[in-house]
């Protein structure tokens, strides 16, 4: 709780907390003079008796600690500390955006790095932080689809989803492409916003599924939204493990597209293919697609203030007046 209190608090003058730096000369010098009223007179008939401290004598300086923390805290309060909260407001529309991950296990290749799975969380991630205005949702798909985030405008909620994401998340095997693709259509179908895309991302040829890859595009067109669609792979071999009658074994395949079927996908809805083969060219491509659908939305941001210095100033004058008390009854000193 303090911590997240430090985060938020600040000070209207913060240069008035200069005056803290004073703090160290005045106790120096409460200490020097103290010690210089000290009796140095050495009494040779009773040095030996040992000297014995009340109670009165251990607390001699409480007095002058409490004025010194009182004083502290009255110069952070001239320093007018005050909560500082932000908020934001939207004008105008922005973009529905449903992003589809392949998740089978030949996303698990390591011709991107770390992964292509990796890779491609990477940059999703850094595709939300570039839409601040516009509600974004998460789905994923192997041999089934699943959505991971329905459409919304907490982004941290998308990110979290998205660092979530794994191979192997979804257990059925597979690249059903047009369940992904229909599941998508699903979440955006009842949307109001005027610009609806999903960007499909897939490293394979469409196996199994419950949807056919032309239906999800039928939907697709008929909902009016557009469908990016990302290939990931390159001319590289990969290595995958297969089950075989003595065990599981490690084999090379080479990646095999469909690139018509996504090209089909990405021209029948008005949108783009796209082929990456590496970390950077996927960057590329989501940075593409960031131009291309443009948001227009607004955000004016206001800083509100709560001030913080009353709690200060009473703590202040308590121990002032606790410092008088003490000093005036238990501490008086009788001539």
């Amino acid at each position: 709780m303090l911590s997240q209190w430090l985060q938020h608090i600040e000070f209207a003058y913060p240069w008035v907390l200069g005056l803290l730096l004073l703090v160290p000369v005045w106790i120096y010098e409460y200490l020097r003079r103290f010690k210089k009223g000290q009796a140095a007179m050495l009494v040779t008939t009773t040095f030996f008796i040992q000297q014995t401290k009340s109670i009165k004598t251990s607390l001699l300086h409480l007095p002058f600690f409490l004025r010194s923390v009182a004083v502290v805290l009255l110069i952070v309060a001239m320093a007018m500390p005050r909560l500082k909260f932000t908020a934001q407001q939207t004008n105008g529309e922005g973009i529905d955006i449903v992003l589809c991950f392949d998740i089978s296990g030949s996303m698990t290749a390591t011709d991107f790095k770390p992964t292509r799975l990796e890779a491609a969380k990477a940059v999703a991630t850094n595709f939300v932080t570039q839409r601040p205005g516009d509600r974004i949702g998460v789905v994923i798909f192997s041999g089934v689809s699943f959505t991971l985030c329905p459409v919304t405008t907490d982004h941290n909620t998308v990110l979290s989803q998205i660092n979530n994401i794994e191979s192997g998340y979804l257990q059925e095997e597979g690249t059903a492409i047009g369940s992904g693709l229909a599941t998508c259509v699903d979440r955006l179908r009842t949307s109001k916003s005027a610009s609806k895309i999903v960007v499909l991302l897939t490293d394979g040829v469409d196996v199994g599924g419950s949807v056919p890859p032309d239906i999800a595009m039928q939907m697709a067109q008929q909902y009016n939204i557009k469908v990016y669609t990302v290939g990931v792979g390159s001319d590289k071999e990969i290595s995958e493990v297969v089950e075989s009658p003595v065990g599981k074994l490690t084999q090379k395949r080479k990646l095999e597209f469909n690139e018509g079927l996504l090209q089909q996908m990405a021209q029948a809805t008005g949108a783009q293919y796209f082929h990456a083969t590496d970390n950077e060219a996927l960057q590329k491509i989501y940075d593409s697609i960031n131009q291309l659908e443009k948001t227009s939305i607004t955000l004016t941001t206001y800083n509100h203030y709560t001030n913080q210095f009353l709690p200060w100033i009473i703590s202040a004058i308590a121990l002032l007046l606790l410092e008088m008390i003490l000093r005036y009854t238990y501490f008086k000193k009788f001539p």
